[in-house]
This record gives C-alpha cells, sequence and structure tokens, in this order.
C-alpha cells in the first residue's frame, strides 16, 4: 500500500514507518520542507494548502502531526498552538479528501487522539471508548480534534481513531524524562503517587496502528494503551528495580509540582485508568502487555 503519514518524523511517525517500510508498504509524509530521508508531500496548515496529489497517491493516512504538550508551559498562545495544531490540520485533510473524486480518496483513515479525551483525572473507574468526556483544556482540545475528522466517515473512506495513552520509548516521550532522576538515586512518586497512567510500549503502538491500517474490522474509535495501567508509585518503582536504583525518597508534593509546572501539572497528578479491552477484542495482541517487561526491554543499556 501507499500510506501518507503526517506528523512523521516524531517518535511514533519514525517508529511507524519502519515498522510500515518493514512490511513492504510504501510511505511517505506530510511536511513544511522536503526531508531527504524519504518521500515528502508538501502541506501548510495555516494557510490550509497542501499538495492534492499526496491524497490521490495515498491508500491510506495516517494523521500524527500536533503540537506538544508536555514541552512548554500552556501560555494562552501556547494553548491555542495546541489546539489548532490539532484541529486545522485535521480540517485540512478531511476537506481535502471530501474533494476529491470517490475513486482517487484513500481507503483508509487513520487518526491520533488521546486518552485525554476522558478528562486529566478519573481516578480508579476504567475507562473505556463509551465513557463520557471530561471537562478540562486537554479534553476540550480532544474533542474539537476529534470533532473535525468525523465528517471523513461520510466519504467513504474507513476512519479509525485512536485515543493514545502514555506511549513509553527509550528515545523520547515520557520515560527518558522520568527515568533521570530515578537513575541518579533521587527518584520519587509524583503527589499521591496513587494516579493511574495507561501506557503502552512504542512497539506495540507502532503495530497497533500498523494494524488499523491492514485489517478492515477496525472502524471507529479505539483506546491505544496497554492491558495493566501503572500507578506513579508502581512505575516509579519499576523504574529503580530495573536501573538497580534505590527508591525510598518520599513523594514530591502536589503543591511543588503546581508552583513548577503551573496547569500542566494537572496531567502528572492526575491519572486515567484505560481499557483497551475493544482492540484487543478486533484481534489485536500485544507484545508488551506487562510494564516489568516493557521497562526491561526500554531501560536495558544498548
Amino acid at each position: 500500500m501507499n500510506i501518507l503519514i503526517s506528523g512523521g518524523t516524531g517518535l511514533v511517525g519514525k517508529h511507524l514507518t519502519k515498522l510500515l517500510q518493514q512490511k513492504g508498504h510504501e510511505v511517505a509524509v506530510l511536511s513544511r520542507s522536503k526531508q531527504t530521508q524519504i518521500r515528502t508531500f508538501l502541506w501548510d496548515i495555516p494557510t490550509q494548502t497542501i499538495d492534492k496529489e499526496a491524497l490521490e497517491w495515498a491508500d491510506a493516512v495516517v494523521h500524527l502531526a500536533g503540537t506538544s504538550v508536555a514541552e512548554k508551559p500552556w501560555s494562552k498562545a501556547r494553548k491555542l498552538d495546541i489546539l489548532e495544531s490539532r484541529t486545522h490540520s485535521t480540517r485540512l485533510l478531511a476537506k481535502t479528501i471530501a474533494d476529491l473524486p470517490t475513486e482517487k480518496r484513500p481507503k483508509i483513515f487513520v487518526g491520533a487522539s488521546a486518552i485525554g479525551y476522558y478528562g486529566l483525572d478519573t481516578g480508579e473507574a476504567l475507562i473505556t471508548e463509551a465513557s463520557p468526556a471530561g471537562k478540562d483544556f486537554l479534553a476540550d482540545v480532544t474533542v474539537k480534534w476529534e470533532a473535525e475528522a468525523l465528517p471523513i466517515e461520510k466519504t467513504g473512506v474507513r476512519l479509525s481513531l485512536w485515543r493514545i495513552g502514555v506511549v513509553l520509548a527509550r528515545e523520547g516521550g515520557a520515560l527518558p524524562t522520568i527515568a533521570s532522576p530515578v537513575g541518579w538515586g533521587v527518584g520519587a512518586p509524583l503527589g499521591s503517587g496513587k494516579q493511574y497512567m495507561s501506557w503502552i510500549h512504542i512497539q506495540d503502538m507502532a503495530r497497533m496502528l500498523a494494524y488499523a491500517i491492514e485489517n478492515e474490522q477496525v472502524v471507529g474509535i479505539y483506546n491505544a494503551c496497554a492491558p495493566s495501567p501503572a500507578t506513579n508509585a508502581e512505575l516509579t518503582k519499576g523504574i529503580a528495580k530495573v536501573l538497580h536504583r534505590p527508591s525510598f525518597l518520599p513523594a514530591v508534593p502536589s503543591f511543588v509540582l503546581q508552583v513548577l509546572l503551573g496547569e500542566m501539572a494537572q496531567m502528572v497528578l492526575g491519572g486515567n485508568r484505560v481499557s483497551c479491552a475493544k482492540i484487543q477484542q478486533a484481534g489485536f495482541t500485544f507484545d508488551f502487555p506487562e510494564l516489568t517487561a516493557t521497562l526491561q526491554d526500554l531501560l536495558r543499556k544498548a
């Protein structure tokens, strides 16, 4: 298949590209500038322009683009960028697909979303795809993000949206940030330490998206996380055990995190215990369903 990826140079995009190429698919990326290592189609989200040939070429589209929610403080301008990088890019793709003749449209659109849809803190309740949306900033972003993709269904293109949990990877994302202080012997749980984190190994994340592309029964909204959510304290202790480091420091108080991170502190002080039963029922099996094996794989010395 010809597979077009937005956000193809990001953490998930790179792993997905490698996997799809190993499977024999042709992969191209959407980018604002030409990439040297891979076929590139140009687009510009602020001006809502795109090379229409990209979507005529593609049998499948994987839309992963979006400004990071964790790299910078949530100023008013940053919040707007987080929202519009997702909604405006999805709107551009949806409109371009709708404007194409039926025979030239992609067969499948796989869109990223996030478990932030459910709210930053849903406690110990087991969350499914049918659970209601939250009321905070990231929930609002995610609701609007998904809404921009839903019109694609009316074009006859198979639509699959993925509410992605915390992606654990060796080379980026949350894990190196969490593991670094543990490696120095100063790691500690955050806040109560009881908040759940619904995580997924980067390898399974890429495999899940590839599964969505290749299997016609995968339609609609799915949670993308492993079957064993962990509390913040369990994650910290698990990392310490794998790295052979002590884990005895008291938890970092919530108010300290709120001073350091501002509104972003909600992301680490809250949590979600999210079910992945729906995608398992659709036939997907995990290579890394358990946290300990995941940490051993990702934190072992290369």
